[in-house]
């Protein structure tokens, strides 16, 4: 083993120009893990200037306001530079400008992990060089001390959101980036659709479209340029594929072999991107989806939406006495998964017997868990009659909206043979946004009448 020479110069050059930028970028965006790397990190380990300026900027800062710098306030310390040559000047404008333009870091666990080791070993051997003096004079105790707190040093220091640090991050302004639904109303009451991290959830009973809804969900996603990775428990993935073809072109499903050219030439056409997931029925667990999610990422893979059809036949991780129980863990772990990847969940579910032919679906009529609701930002119900589906209509009805009113109805118009799914207006040129409860004392005022009226026929 070659002795260790405190002479020599350590940096990141061996790790590349973009490792190092990554760096200084997470460091500016995490602020918990500013934190940790702050303790055994020299600014001198990036080799290029401008990112040396940078970070002693923030670790600065911080130092003396005890709280990390917003993007805001680092633009006011960026414009307010001085002492710098103009060419670092500017190259550290650029590299913020950058950051402002995207936030996400491809292989940030990597940069995080590989950087944390490399400035946690240089933190060691600069106490082991130290304590070759004080071995000679034989105080152990003071090199258990000095060795012991360099091991220390870089440690995992989350424990959340610390109410003082982190002050200028409930200051900054916040985006959802919703995918939309293509479907105004929805659009209007969510603030444009489903965000990141968020659980919505289609309830219907069987045979009503379900499927079609989720369908129509990802193939507007599809068109908003994301990468949408469908899982189906109940249908092939060649079915759910045709499905797609139908919604995003027009063209039935009863014609799609005669259009199969015409229909290669749109899809090409489009921004986003399809990956159909089949399984068997209860044969996989959220466990499984997320580590076809992970091999998704690991090819660089950006998962814009997640499309889960359906909820209520993926296995439970563990089997409960009863079912509810499982259903709710179901959801739950769902959830976990659209925060985790940063991405819409939606899913469906089935009512139970009193949801079927149901003029409106309500949340009572939710089949075996009704816990499971309320992990879900979102949930609407879909009830068809017999009479609707001969005439291609049916309702939606608002159950649950973390993100603005509920208990709203909307008429729809479905046509199954194109996957064609729009709210529509009624008669009087306004959508029926009559909250259910409303309804229902409609209903009760039209019986007093009616029983009013044959009260005073009698006499």
């Amino acid at each position: 083993m070659r002795p260790l020479d405190p002479t020599v110069k350590v940096d990141f050059s061996k790790f590349g120009i973009r490792f190092q930028e990554n760096l200084a970028k997470l460091i500016t965006l995490d602020r918990a893990f500013a934190d940790q790397i702050g303790e055994v990190l020299d600014t001198n380990f990036f080799e290029i200037k401008y990112l040396q300026v940078f970070t002693k900027m923030i670790y600065d800062y911080k130092e003396k306001y005890k709280v990390h710098p917003s993007l805001t306030t680092l633009a006011t310390l960026v414009r307010s530079m001085e002492g710098e040559n103009e060419v670092a000047e500017k190259q550290v404008r650029d590299f913020l400008i950058r950051i402002h333009s995207t936030r996400d870091v491809e292989g940030k666990e990597f940069i995080k992990d590989t950087a944390l080791d490399f400035c946690r070993k240089q933190t060691l051997k600069g106490a082991i060089i130290k304590s070759v003096d004080l071995l000679n004079r034989s105080s152990f105790d003071e090199i258990s001390t000095i060795i012991n707190k360099a091991l220390l040093m870089g440690e995992s220091n989350n424990f959340g959101y610390d109410y003082v640090k982190d002050f200028e991050k409930r200051f900054e302004i916040k985006t959802r980036e919703q995918v939309p639904t293509n479907w105004k109303e929805f659009d209007d009451i969510t603030k444009g659709g489903l965000g990141k991290g968020e659980l919505g959830v289609i309830i219907s009973p069987t045979g009503t479209g379900k499927s079609h809804v989720l369908v129509h969900l990802g193939a507007q996603a599809i068109k908003e340029g994301k990468t949408i990775i469908h899982y189906t428990f109940e249908l092939g993935d060649t079915m759910i594929a045709r499905r797609y073809d139908s919604c995003l072109t027009g063209v039935p499903l009863s014609d799609l072999n005669t259009f199969k050219e015409q229909i290669l030439e749109e899809v090409q056409k489009l921004d986003g991107r399809l990956i159909v997931k089949e399984y068997p029925t209860k044969s996989a667990s959220t466990m499984a989806l997320r580590s076809h999610l992970e091999k998704l990422k690991g090819r660089d893979i950006d998962v814009g939406m997640i499309v889960v059809d359906y909820a209520d036949l993926i296995k439970p991780k563990r089997f409960s006495s009863e079912k509810r129980h499982d259903l709710e863990s179901i959801y739950e772990e769902l959830r976990a998964i659209a925060q985790e990847f940063e991405c819409p969940v939606w899913t469906a579910s089935q009512t139970n017997r009193s949801g079927y032919n149901a003029e409106i679906v309500t949340m009572e009529s939710i089949s075996e868990a009704f816990n499971k609701c309320f992990v879900a930002d979102f949930i609407f119900t879909l009830s068809r009659t017999m009479e609707d589906k001969s005439a291609n209509t049916g309702r939606f009805f608002v159950a649950k909206n973390r993100f603005g009113p509920d208990g709203l109805v909307y008429p729809i118009h479905m046509d199954p043979s194109k996957v064609e799914i729009k709210t529509k207006q009624n008669v009087s040129g306004s959508l029926s946004n009559n909250p259910a409860k409303t309804q229902e004392q409609i209903l009760k005022q039209k019986y007093k009448e009616l029983m009013g009226n044959n009260n005073g026929t009698s006499k």
